[in-house]
Order: structure tokens, then C-alpha cells, then sequence
């Protein structure tokens, strides 16, 4: 892993994650079956499943990318709109769900007017954690529910060890043959950006979901992190 003071930072690394996924979306989702053995179907469904929200209600889908989170919502009954800062992401779109290009650090919606919000896989790819968690807090009500999905570490050595070859080596190598390896380098290294969880929920308390829990799953190589709009 890079350390994380050679990656990216600020409007640069807006930039350059744009760049990237602008680049990458064709084949994001194959990748993504790929990499993932298809767990990560299963994981948007947990968190939508985890969000607890009656049907009709509205749930933002943060980086939606091609909009798989957007189904997986509509497939439980509940309305979503999905906003994503890659214009190329958003034009290999598979959703029916109205997509908007915006920062998620500057979403184009008034306070308080979601019930839910879903992010997958993308905390590490916003200019500041701290800053989107107070932007997701302004635009849920009270009450409301979210949903995060991000990459963990095993905590188990043995897994921890196999998973790092596969995260650090494997998945470069797999996403050179199939779209772009510098991309499929970056996404594993990116994982610096993160802090430790425990760090991580406390910036997400004290954004306003004092409730803010993670669940590990598949051994702790993704994690799922919740919580209510105080």
C-alpha cells in the first residue's frame, strides 16, 4: 500500500478520482462481479435490508456509479435518486432512477428531505470524510437511516494476510487485463484514506448519528457501517 501522504489530496485527488472512474465505468460492473464473486450483490442488498425504511420512502444513493444501488432500493420498495461527480459513470447508468452529476460534499437538495442514504464503496474517494459525513447528516431527517458500505481488514491474521495478496496483487492484475491497471492499483492503495474505525464512527456521532455502528462481513474484507438521524 502507498503511504498516505504520496496520494492524492484536496481538489487534486477530486480530480483524479474523476478521471478514473470516468474511465473505468464500462467495466466497472463486471470488475466489480469479478472481484467481488458476487458478494457485493448481496452486500447492497443487506444494506438496504439494514436501512429498516417503509416502502416509498426517499433514499439518496451517494456515488452511485452505474446504479446498482439505485435497483437494489427500487427492488425493496423504496424511491432513490443517485448523484455521482463522474459524468462517465452516470452515462453507463443500468438504473431507472433520475441520476444527478453533483459533489457529494455539495449535494443540490434542501436540509432534511431524505429518509435514507446508501454510499458504496466510495468514503475513501471523497476530498474529506469529515465534511461528507456533515453533508449526509444536513440532508437526512431526523429519523432517517444510513447505509455505508466500504472495504475493511480481516481481523483474523490468516485472512488478513490472504486478503492483503488478493486486495494488493490479485485485483491490479485483474483489472489490467480487463480495463485499466493504474485504476485497479489506486482503489487498493486508497484504502489509506481511511481512518481507523473506531475514529470513523466517532466523526459519524458527532455529525449526528450517535447510534453509528459497523458490522464486518465475509470474514472483514467489507464493512457496513449504520445509522440514525438524531
Amino acid at each position: 500500500m502507498k503511504p498516505r501522504d504520496t496520494l492524492p489530496t484536496g481538489q487534486e485527488k477530486v480530480k483524479a478520482v474523476r478521471t478514473m472512474f470516468d474511465a473505468i465505468a464500462p467495466r466497472y460492473d463486471l470488475l466489480n462481479r469479478i472481484l467481488t464473486f458476487g458478494m457485493d450483490t448481496g452486500w447492497r442488498r443487506k444494506t438496504v435490508a439494514d436501512l429498516g425504511l417503509p416502502p416509498g420512502s426517499l433514499v439518496l444513493d451517494l456515488a452511485c456509479g452505474t446504479g446498482d444501488f439505485c435497483n437494489d432500493l427500487a427492488a425493496a420498495g423504496l424511491r432513490s435518486v443517485g448523484f455521482d461527480n463522474s459524468a462517465g459513470m452516470l452515462s453507463a447508468a443500468t438504473t431507472a432512477a433520475p441520476l444527478v452529476l453533483a459533489d457529494a460534499l455539495k449535494l443540490p437538495v434542501q436540509d432534511a428531505s431524505a429518509d435514507g442514504i446508501t454510499c458504496g464503496f466510495a468514503l475513501r474517494n471523497v476530498a474529506d470524510l469529515g465534511s461528507f459525513f456533515g453533508e449526509v447528516a444536513r440532508v437526512v431527517r431526523p429519523g432517517g437511516r444510513i447505509g455505508l458500505l466500504e472495504v475493511a481488514e480481516p481481523r483474523w491474521r490468516p485472512a488478513r494476510v490472504v486478503h492483503g495478496m488478493y486486495f494488493r496483487k490479485v485485483v491490479p492484475l485483474i483489472g489490467g487485463l480487463l480495463s485499466d491497471r493504474a485504476a485497479y492499483r489506486y482503489l487498493p492503495a486508497s484504502t489509506a484514506y481511511l481512518p481507523e474505525p473506531a475514529d470513523m464512527l466517532a466523526m459519524l456521532r458527532a455529525s449526528g448519528f450517535p447510534d453509528a455502528r459497523r458490522q464486518l462481513l465475509f470474514m472483514g474484507a467489507a464493512q457496513l457501517i449504520t445509522g440514525t438521524r438524531a
